[in-house]
C-alpha cells in the first residue's frame, strides 16, 4: 500500500472518530437538558398553585414574551418541617433543542413560600434569595416564547431543600441540580401552556 493511500485512510479514520465524538457529545448534552433536578417519585410531593393561571391551563400573555414578561404568582405548600430553603425552576420540555430553562431561583426562605407576580423583577423583596441564569442567558425570569403555533408545556417546579445552597447569582439549572443532590426533601409542580399568536 502506498504512502499516500495510507495517509488518506488515516485521515478518513480520524474524521470518523471526530464525528462519533461530536454525536456522542450531542446525545449527552441533550439528555442532560431533559433531566429534571430530582427523579420523579423519589421524594414527597409539594402542593403548587398559582392565582395567575390554573394547572393545565393557558398562561396569560402578560407572563410571556408577548406581554409584560413578568413572573407569575406562585405558591408552594406542604413542605417538611426541616426545610431550610425553597427553590424554583421553570422550564419548557417541548423546546426544539431540548428542555429550555426559563427561571432558576433558590435559597428562598420558607416565609416566601408564596411569590407575588413580578417577584423576579424585584430582587429587593426576595429576602436574600438568589436568581440563576436562564437559557436566554439572562439572570431572572424569562417568560414563555415558543416557536410555531403548537402550545408548549411550561413546568413550574418547586423544591423544598434542607440547606442553603452555596451557589452564586447566575448559577444554571445544572449547577442547581448538583448543589441540591441528596438535599431535596419534597418537590411539586404546576403546568401551564402557551402558544404564540393565539
Amino acid at each position: 500500500m502506498g504512502k499516500g493511500r495510507r495517509l488518506a485512510i488515516g485521515i478518513a479514520a480520524l474524521l470518523v472518530l471526530i464525528v462519533i465524538f461530536f454525536v456522542a457529545s450531542l446525545i449527552i448534552w441533550r439528555s442532560s437538558r431533559f433531566k429534571d433536578v430530582v427523579d420523579a417519585g423519589t421524594v414527597p410531593v409539594l402542593t403548587v398553585t398559582s392565582s395567575s393561571f390554573a394547572d393545565g391551563s393557558m398562561i396569560p400573555s402578560k407572563f410571556t414574551c408577548d406581554g409584560g414578561d413578568i413572573s407569575p404568582q406562585l405558591t408552594a405548600s406542604g413542605f417538611p418541617a426541616n426545610t431550610k430553603s425553597l427553590a424554583w425552576v421553570v422550564d419548557d420540555p417541548d423546546a426544539p433543542i431540548g428542555t429550555f430553562t426559563h427561571w432558576v431561583i433558590f435559597n428562598l426562605p420558607t416565609e416566601l413560600s408564596s411569590l407575588p407576580e413580578g417577584a423576579s423583577a424585584r430582587p429587593e423583596n426576595l429576602l436574600h434569595a438568589i436568581q440563576g441564569k436562564n437559557d436566554f442567558d439572562k439572570i431572572g425570569y424569562g417568560g414563555p416564547c415558543p416557536p410555531g403555533e403548537k402550545p408548549h408545556h411550561y413546568i413550574f417546579h418547586a423544591y423544598a431543600v434542607d440547606r442553603l445552597l452555596e451557589l452564586p447569582e447566575g448559577a444554571t439549572k445544572s449547577e442547581l441540580a448538583t448543589g441540591v443532590k441528596g438535599h431535596v426533601l419534597a418537590e411539586g409542580k404546576l403546568v401551564g401552556l402557551y402558544a404564540r399568536g393565539r
